[in-house]
């Protein structure tokens, strides 16, 4: 699985209808795992973002596919990461020589 962290804003729309937030999240967490993925974490922020998902998808076709997909919806806009988790990353880096 590929793991990736979802920075995410709502946008005008969705913040005058933040009440329907945690709905809408259900919604999307259901069509991620239909798509294979699950979403790992979910935390509401303060500062420059006010959401971060951490998840996980079979490729990223599918976390591209999903992405578009929420955000096509018009109450977030999100900046997408792919992440590399801390084997991956050491054996990465130890490539290097």
């Amino acid at each position: 699985m590929t793991l990736f962290v979802a920075l995410v804003n709502w946008t005008d729309q969705g913040i005058r209808t933040v009440q329907r937030s945690p709905a809408r999240f259900d919604e999307a967490k259901a069509e991620l795992e239909a798509m294979g993925g699950r979403i790992l974490h979910l935390f509401m922020t303060m500062g420059p973002h006010d959401l971060v998902v951490v998840y996980e998808t079979p490729d990223d076709a599918i976390a591209a596919r999903w992405t578009l997909q929420l955000v096509s919806r018009g109450n977030v806009r999100t900046l997408t990461m792919k992440a590399y988790p801390e084997a991956a990353y050491r054996e990465i880096v130890g490539a290097l020589g």
